[in-house]
């Protein structure tokens, strides 16, 4: 299994997580696990994603969620799980 955490930060708009859902099932990517919250009009959300079974690069998809961001209005970043773990570790 290839994981990588996907968080997504902004104003809270209509159909974040449908934009950003949409693009994932395009690339054959897999949500395991979502959590989102909205505090004072600020979206957040955190995924788990496995991106095994994408014909895409990883980077590619990196780009096109930082792309779907600006487009959106609000900052996706994506991060391998090791690295992502490696860098939050207590």
């Amino acid at each position: 299994m290839n994981k990588a955490i996907i968080t997504v930060v902004g104003q809270d708009t209509v159909g974040i997580i449908a934009r950003v859902c949409t693009y994932l099932a395009g690339q054959h990517v897999n949500v395991l696990d979502i959590s989102q919250t909205i505090i004072d009009g600020f979206f957040n959300m955190m995924m788990i994603v496995d991106y095994g079974a994408s014909d895409r690069e990883f980077g590619a998809i990196v780009a096109d969620l930082d792309s779907l961001g600006e487009e959106i209005g609000v900052r996706i970043r994506c991060q391998r799980e090791e690295i992502f773990t490696k860098m939050h570790r207590v």
